[in-house]
């Protein structure tokens, strides 16, 4: 089999609190690397119940139990309970998870501000964020970040090249096939080709069994591969962290190849891959548009 990347997007305090944490300790158990994605700034996960007036929110919320998962407290930051501020309530948790020997990057400063407005932003606007997001990433780890995973997979034009500008090295924002690079310039994009796990769940299958079934079948369909699989720290670090440690197991199996986003990365040459472009475009199991690998 080919190679796969653990891409952690870590949203929310408590999954950088607890999550986080847990995936660390069962990686560093199996020797397993991963790439972490932290959310830097504000927790204002509650502003994300405006989606719901989005076709497929309600349902992704019924199918992944939300309140259980994310807890009631954080489906109240941002609204009934000011957001706090990730980055200096867990630097602690952060570094933790760098001392044991795993890449860490960037996912957003607010998660949520970053996933409802970068699509129709401007420079400005977009230029802040990551702004502020660097800012804090070498605040806590005194160095600057390489790698950048953009929250709920949303974009706009602006963002390639200005992740050139900030020193990023490689880049997850998008779903897709395969390595490629952006169109109009910007740094190497390896696309989540794999679904997440709360795309694939079903409500008559609450432990998710057949949800990490059917990604292993697709990892071994596909022999020769390369694949990058997104899991949440809100999920696979918590309610489903037993049915995930059998499925890196099976995984391990099957003869995978456990990688980070920077090694896959440094084994492609840019000048060898596609140029492609980012569009628009639909994911079964998710609500909205995200961004998407579209022939240049």
């Amino acid at each position: 089999m080919g190679a796969l990347v653990l891409k952690v997007d870590v949203d929310t305090l408590r999954g950088t609190r607890e999550g986080a944490p847990a995936l660390g300790r069962l990686f560093e158990r199996l020797a397993i690397p991963a790439t972490f994605l932290f959310s830097l700034g504000p927790d204002n996960t509650g502003r994300a119940l405006r989606r719901v007036f989005r076709r497929g929110f309600l349902a992704k919320v019924r199918r992944t139990a939300v309140v259980s998962n994310y807890g009631l407290r954080t489906l109240m930051y941002g609204t009934l309970i000011p957001g706090p501020d990730i980055g200096k309530r867990c630097r602690a948790e952060m570094l933790t998870i760098r001392s044991q020997g795993f890449e860490v990057g960037v996912h957003a400063w607010d998660h949520v501000k970053w996933q409802d407005g970068v699509a129709g932003a401007s420079l400005e606007w977009t230029r802040e964020q990551l702004a502020r997001a660097v800012r804090s990433f070498e605040k806590i780890f005194n160095f600057p970040p390489q790698v950048h995973g953009a929250a709920g997979w949303q974009m706009n034009e602006h963002v390639p090249r200005l992740q050139a500008q900030f020193g990023f090295e490689v880049a997850s924002d998008t779903r897709g096939s395969g390595a490629f690079v952006p169109a109009g310039g910007g740094v190497m994009q390896l696309p989540s080709t794999l679904p997440t796990l709360d795309e694939i769940l079903e409500r008559d299958d609450p432990d998710g069994g057949r949800a990490l079934e059917q990604l292993l079948a697709l990892t071994r369909d596909t022999p020769g591969r390369d694949h990058v699989y997104t899991l949440h720290a809100e999920m696979e670090g918590s309610a489903y962290l037993p049915q995930f440690e059998r499925l890196l197991l099976a995984w391990r199996a099957a003869g995978v190849e456990f990688t980070t986003l920077g090694s896959m990365a440094r084994k492609l040459s840019a000048q060898e891959l596609p140029i492609c472009r980012i569009a628009a475009g639909e994911v079964p199991g998710r609500s909205g548009a995200l961004a998407v690998q579209a022939p240049a």
